[in-house]
């Protein structure tokens, strides 16, 4: 009869490595992330200069549209449109307060 604790631990340590791999994408999100952030403060400036509005619905379908057309499996839809309408929404938020912060800065 197997050891059920033998074949516990051999879960446990499939498990810590499924998490380790995790933990290393989630530091790379983190890292490009940031920088998508930097990347949209300075697309907000360049708005700003040219007059245009921080809200970019036919940009935001064309940047929605090329996520999805990475998509493995059907399943991974859902799931990716939310976490692409989540980062648009705080990209959009960010480009706003970078853009309130620039004009308060210059009206001093």
């Amino acid at each position: 009869m197997p050891d059920s604790s033998y074949h516990n631990n051999d879960h446990r340590r499939e498990l810590d490595e499924w998490r380790g791999k995790i933990d290393a994408i989630d530091r790379q999100l983190a890292a490009l992330l940031c920088e998508r952030l930097r990347y949209a403060g300075n697309i907000s400036a360049v708005k700003s200069r040219i007059g245009e509005s921080v809200l970019q619905p036919e940009r935001e379908k064309e940047v929605l549209g090329n996520v999805m057309a990475m998509v493995e499996t059907p399943l991974m839809v859902p799931a990716l449109e939310h976490i692409y309408h989540c980062i648009l929404n705080e990209s959009r938020q960010f480009q706003q307060e970078w853009k309130d912060d620039r004009q308060s800065y210059s009206s001093r």
